[in-house]
């Protein structure tokens, strides 16, 4: 289940508005009025295309805060997606034959590009929809459902409650279809990779321990969420203890029973799952993971040119490494500074409940100190404020170390940044800055934030996911705040070229695995002897790679090109270079295509000289 994906579901579901003549493209230059005209109808097109296809995915709706269709889930059908296509294809019509781009102002040129170019992306990737693991250790719906549940079902009165239980109800039928799905991967010769099975079959168990669904003094951590939640509501009693019987019965007649035919899928296909790894093992897999970076990276980048840029930049930051062990006067091998880096006990917090709520008191404090920097770096900030949460430990098994989650839109959730409690010899001091500014600020959290609260740009550029934009910019921030005088602890600072060689080294390792045919062993090897990271940091970023071919080549593509493009404003426009401006180009046009940030930037450096 992928919440990430919202190019993909904003451009879906389209139902045509008219039926429209087509447009005269002669070469006469268009009136205001008739640029005005053109571009409110288009603009009128694409909200009223946003609008249709949130009608068509409930799970959205709620993870935008709209109450709408709130005891329902997404349809996961070949069916849905076959009527998906069909309506895809239907906008893409229009939009070639309806609209007179020489009479569209700037900004709604822009959204047409944009808009034409995910129809065209999402119907020539059709081809490839069983290429996914919808049930795998980082995004899977196992997982996904009852966070969901947890973090985005609000109740805030009883008709809430209700839809709560109407969604656990729907969790049978719910995964009824995803086992149905996995065995038609299976037929297709798409099967999950034989480490995964053992993960998700256990965060499936976990999720049917407890009460009601067996005798025990620990509630269930679906029952534990739904009380907690109605007890806070103003009904009586009474009313209360009806839902919550209500929420048992489901959780015993439908959860369970979704939950224990998932297993029973999985343990079937457990038998028959092989130890190849990379997407070269599907029918088509080198087309599909070549397609793959391309979307991904928002470039023609080649698998082989990315091995070759993760490789330069392993050697160029192991550089910069070896300078800071000068500093700290530390005597010996790059690999042994890793060691000691690894394993010296001044850099981990306590395993305890006391070490855990030093590192999150200590994170906070890292947030909000740079909550009042901001205005050195942005003249645009997010109205939605940024929360530190520990990851619940539902999931902290089998979820990243950290992440961010987006706002609602109607201001009722702020921005959260999580961070991973589970295993805290993954969670060293000197990283703490910069997963920090990369989760939250100013990271994820304003460029996400901001892009969700832009006034004069339709819907589905405010929530468009262009992976190298999105996740260029969040490494991108890891290195702002060095500029700023943070990072004064050279440990620290060598805390942030850590987390920079770590993406470094999945451009490696990501083109390893899926072009050339590196085993996951091989993967792990390649992470422990280049990087400081703990080995279990290492098995959990290649078995990302394993289940989301191409994902991980973003980051560093991505703030390669920010960081060129400043270099580039800088260079072209001397004193008159202000970086809260270039920021504001960056961050106040929606997340884009990197090719159409430069055109953006080159048009900002034209306008100021």
């Amino acid at each position: 289940m992928k919440f990430r994906n919202i190019t993909k579901q904003v451009t879906l579901s389209f139902i045509l508005i008219s039926v429209a003549c087509k447009t005269d493209q002669k070469d006469a230059v268009p009136s205001a009025e008739e640029i005005q005209k053109e571009s409110t109808k288009v603009n009128a097109f694409f909200q009223k295309q946003f609008q249709q296809s949130l009608d068509l995915h409930p799970m959205y709706q709620t993870y935008l805060g709209v109450k709408k269709d709130a005891d329902k889930w997404d349809d996961m059908s070949d069916a849905f997606l076959d009527k998906e296509l069909v309506l895809t294809k239907k906008a893409l019509e229009w939009i070639n034959d309806s609209v007179n781009t020489k009479a569209l102002d700037k900004s709604t040129k822009l959204s047409y590009d944009l808009f034409k170019q995910g129809l065209e992306n999402t119907i020539a990737d059709d081809k490839y929809r069983m290429y996914t693991y919808p049930v795998n250790q980082m995004h899977g719906a196992q997982a996904e459902i009852p966070a969901f549940l947890i973090n985005m079902h609000q109740i805030s009165d009883k008709t809430d409650a209700e839809n709560y239980i109407s969604r656990l109800k729907g969790i049978k039928p719910m995964f009824e279809q995803l086992s149905e799905n996995l065995k038609k991967r299976q037929e297709a010769g798409i099967m999950i990779p034989k480490f995964v099975f053992a993960k998700v079959i256990e965060d499936s168990r976990n999720l049917i321990k407890g009460q009601p669904f067996e005798t025990s003094n620990k509630k269930s951590t679906l029952l534990n969420d739904f009380e907690s939640k109605i007890s806070k509501l103003e009904i009586s009693e009474d009313e209360k203890n009806q839902l919550i019987d209500s929420a048992k019965k489901a959780l015993k007649d439908d959860v369970f029973v979704g939950y224990t035919t998932l297993i029973t899928t999985l343990e079937e296909q457990e038998k028959l799952a092989s130890t190849d790894d990379g997407a070269w093992k599907f029918p088509n897999g080198e087309a599909f993971y070549n397609n793959a970076l391309q979307r991904t990276t928002t470039t023609n980048l080649t698998a082989d040119e990315i091995h070759k840029i993760g490789l330069a930049e392993v050697e160029r930051i192991h550089g910069e490494m070896k300078e800071i062990m000068k500093k700290v006067d530390f005597k010996g091998t790059l690999q042994e500074f890793f060691q000691f880096m690894k394993t010296d006990k001044q850099f981990y917090f306590a395993a305890t409940e006391e070490g855990r709520k030093e590192y999150m008191d200590k994170a906070t404090d890292i947030i909000n100190t740079m909550k009042g920097r901001l205005d050195e770096l942005f003249i645009t900030k997010p109205k939605a404020d940024l929360q530190v949460k520990a990851v619940e430990a539902f999931r902290e098994k089998s979820a990243g170390k950290a992440f961010y989650q987006q706002p609602a839109l109607d201001g009722s959730r702020p921005g959260t940044y999580y961070a991973n409690m589970y295993d805290m010899a993954s969670m060293p001091s000197y990283q703490m800055e910069a997963l920090a500014y990369h989760e939250g600020i100013p990271g994820h959290h304003m460029q996400i934030a901001i892009a969700q609260e832009l006034k004069e740009v339709p819907m589905f550029r405010k929530f468009g996911r262009y992976t190298a934009y999105v996740e260029g910019w969040g490494l991108y921030s890891e290195f702002i705040p060095k500029e700023m005088g943070f990072y004064s602890d050279p440990y620290s600072d060598f805390g942030r070229l850590a987390m920079e060689l770590w993406r470094a080294c999945r451009l490696v390792v990501d083109t390893g695995i899926h072009a050339k045919k590196w085993t996951r062993e091989e993967g792990i090897k390649y992470y422990t002897d280049n990087t400081p990271n703990a080995e279990a940091d290492a098995i959990k970023m290649v078995e990302r790679h394993i289940v989301m071919p191409s994902q991980a080549t973003a980051y560093k593509i991505g703030m390669i090109k920010i960081i060129e493009l400043r270099e580039k404003a800088k260079k072209a426009l001397g004193e008159k270079f202000d970086i809260r401006k270039f920021h504001d180009v960056v961050l106040t046009n929606g997340p884009l295509p990197l090719d159409v940030l430069e055109n953006l930037v080159d048009e900002y450096i034209a306008s100021v000289s």
